[in-house]
C-alpha cells in the first residue's frame, strides 16, 4: 500500500510510517539499490525482513532520497549525505522513518503480553509508576520500550543501558508526549517525546 501516515512535529522534522502490504517482488520493483544492499537483502533468509528493509526505501524515496545517499557509521548509526539526521525503525508490517535538523530517534514495536516477562531488563525508576493491574500495562511498557530504544538509536553510544541510563518521565497513553532522559557518565540529556498507537503496534520518537 501507499504510505500509511505523515507526521510533522515541527518545521524541521517529519515522520512517515509504511504499512507492508506489498509482497518481496513488488517491493523490489524498480529499486535501485547500492551492490552490498542488494547483496544484504537478498541473504536475508526472512521474507519479513526483507519486506522490511525494501519498505524502508521507500520511504526514503519519499523524502526525495536514494538508497545511495544513506550509510552507516561505526556504531550503526544511520546518516545522510547531505546531513540531516535520520534515524529508522520497521516492526512486523510496519517500518517508519524520521528526517529532521537535529539529532533524532524512531521506534516502532508490535504490542504483545510477552513484554511483561522482559519489562525487568530494561525499566528500572518507571517501576515506580507503573501499575501492572492497569488494563493499558501491555501498551505503556511498549512505549518505555520504543522510547528507550529511540534513545539509544540517538545517542548511539556504547555501553548505554536501556535500565541504568534511559529514564522516562511518567506519562498517560493518552497524553500523546512526555519526557525522557538520557543519564550518563555524569551528564544528563534532555528530550522530548511523542508516541502514538496504529493497529496494535506502539511508535515512539524523541526529539532533541
Amino acid at each position: 500500500m501507499p504510505l500509511y501516515k505523515t507526521i510533522t512535529p515541527n518545521s524541521q522534522t517529519t515522520v512517515k510510517i509504511w504499512k507492508i502490504t506489498e509482497s518481496f517482488h513488488d517491493l523490489m520493483e524498480d529499486m535501485t539499490l547500492k551492490p552490498e544492499n542488494l547483496e544484504r537483502v537478498l541473504g536475508m533468509k526472512s521474507e519479513l525482513h526483507q519486506r522490511g528493509f525494501l519498505s524502508v526505501r521507500r520511504l526514503l524515496s519519499e523524502f526525495g532520497y536514494h538508497d545511495s545517499d544513506l550509510f552507516y557509521d561505526d556504531n550503526g548509526k544511520p546518516h545522510l549525505v547531505d546531513g540531516k539526521y535520520i534515524s529508522i525503525t520497521h516492526s512486523f508490517t510496519f517500518s517508519a522513518v524520521i528526517i529532521s535538523d537535529d539529532v533524532v530517534g524512531i521506534d516502532i514495536e508490535k504490542q504483545r503480553d510477552k513484554i511483561t516477562i522482559i519489562a525487568h531488563k530494561f525499566i528500572d525508576y518507571e517501576f515506580d509508576y507503573l501499575n501492572e493491574d492497569e488494563a493499558d500495562y501491555v501498551k505503556k511498557l511498549t512505549s518505555i520500550w520504543c522510547v528507550k530504544e529511540s534513545l539509544y538509536k540517538l545517542f548511539a553510544t556504547p555501553g548505554l543501558s536501556f535500565k541504568e541510563h534511559c529514564l522516562v518521565i511518567p506519562f498517560c497513553i493518552n497524553d500523546k508526549s512526555t519526557v525522557a532522559w538520557i543519564d550518563y557518565k555524569s551528564k544528563k540529556f534532555r528530550y522530548n517525546i511523542n508516541f502514538l498507537e496504529f493497529e496494535g503496534f506502539s511508535c515512539a520518537y524523541a526529539l532533541k
